[in-house]
């Protein structure tokens, strides 16, 4: 506990002054030093842009640091997916590489068992004495040209390069029974490896002193349907 002493008591002890008085009082004074009221306003606006621009970059520095944990996130996520982005993109690349390489293999090797095919097919068909001279393949017919009227009018033809028509081809045969012509012409019709067959010719001629019939055929190879494939090893170990 604190004792304080009066040492001249004739004179009342003043009370202390409110902290804001001293502020109040330079402000007073000021106000009384300034006359020109143009200039007072300006010190205010001047204070009032200082206070607030202070106002403001507080409120930003909050705020930045407030999103600083979602902007490391984001960075985290933008990592992640390019990571992800980049290994599918490399996935297609090989995917794209595979695809090329499978449609060269198919242009090169798509043919090469077209004539076992129809070889195998025209020895099941082949009936009792009847055999057969020469086999050819024969060139497609070229399209018919567009009517007089039209042919300025024309536009060029979009190919199908999908489409993939079959061989053509044309077997030369002999036979002394004209039966077995006809059993020969059925038994390609009935094979599920040709289609379009057409007898083109069938006379009677004198070959060893013997007379035959010999004939003409033209057919077209076309890809079975699956049911129809049968597939083999093409080596097999014998223990």
């Amino acid at each position: 506990m604190m004792i304080t002493v009066n040492l001249r008591p004739g004179l009342k002890r003043k009370r202390a002054g409110s902290p804001f008085a001293g502020v109040l009082a330079g402000a007073k004074a000021f106000g009384a030093k300034v006359k020109d009221p143009a200039l007072l306003v300006a010190v205010v606006a001047w204070v009032g842009v200082g206070g607030w621009l202070g106002y403001t970059w507080l409120a930003n520095t909050t705020e930045l640091r407030a999103l600083e944990p979602h902007l490391e996130q984001a960075r985290a996520e933008h990592k992640r997916f390019k990571a992800f982005l980049d290994q599918k993109h490399k996935q297609e690349q090989i995917r794209d590489s595979l695809l090329s390489q499978i449609t060269t293999i198919q242009s090169v090797d798509g043919d090469r068992y077209v004539w076992p095919h129809v070889l195998d097919e025209i020895t099941r068909a082949l009936p009792a004495y009847t055999w057969l001279v020469d086999m050819s393949p024969v060139a497609a017919p070229p399209p018919p040209p567009p009517p007089p009227g039209q042919a300025k009018a024309a536009k060029k033809p979009v190919v199908d390069t999908t489409a993939r028509p079959g061989l053509l081809f044309q077997v030369n045969g002999r036979t002394v029974d004209i039966q077995a012509y006809t059993r020969f012409l059925r038994n390609l019709e009935a094979s599920p490896w040709i289609s379009e067959v057409t007898p083109v010719s069938a006379q009677t001629i004198v070959e060893h002193e013997r007379a035959v019939t010999a004939f003409t055929i033209k057919a077209r190879f076309k890809q079975a349907d699956s049911a129809y494939i049968r597939t083999a090893p093409l080596s097999q170990s014998v223990r």
